[in-house]
């Protein structure tokens, strides 16, 4: 999972605990709208941070080499909602990177153009464009673990 600076920290708490609960490394990317110490986590009474796989890399560019270093066969996917395509064209697979931007405005065009054949996004049927990142996070990332088969064991402690 990755979070291109991200803005909002509980889009990202709530991104960092469906990260802890599928064991999924969660990268965020350059400069971040919030602060991640220890102290700042647990005043914000985050207490699962510490099962969470945290990666922060300084730009996209540092991202790309580590994750391509750990994931030489992985594919991106990045999010916008002003893709043509759907999220549920996947295909997706173990050690794919699922990259989603900035809540203010998504990632840059930049970006969306250096790669425009890995853009999906997710179809909505009213008048909202898009949906809060947290939740649109969720949605392609148990899309992801279900088309890779990672959902057949739960844990129910």
């Amino acid at each position: 999972m990755v979070l291109v600076e991200p803005e909002i920290p509980p889009n990202t708490g709530n991104v960092a605990r469906m990260c802890a609960a599928t064991a999924s490394p969660l990268h965020l990317v350059g400069a971040l709208g919030f602060r991640i110490d220890d102290h700042s986590v647990r005043r914000a009474g985050v207490d699962y941070w510490h099962l969470v796989d945290v990666r922060t890399h300084v730009d996209f560019e540092h991202f790309l080499h580590a994750w391509s270093k750990e994931s030489p066969r992985g594919k991106l996917h990045l999010f916008s909602a002003l893709a043509a395509r759907s999220y549920l064209a996947g295909p997706y697979a173990a050690g794919d990177a699922l990259v989603f931007g900035k809540e203010s405005v998504g990632l840059s065009e930049d970006l969306l153009a250096r790669f425009p054949d890995r853009v999906a996004g997710i179809p909505t049927l009213g008048a909202v464009r898009s949906l809060n990142l947290a939740n649109a996070v969720g949605i392609v990332l148990y899309e992801g673990l279900r088309q890779v088969g990672a959902l057949a064991d739960t844990y129910t402690g």
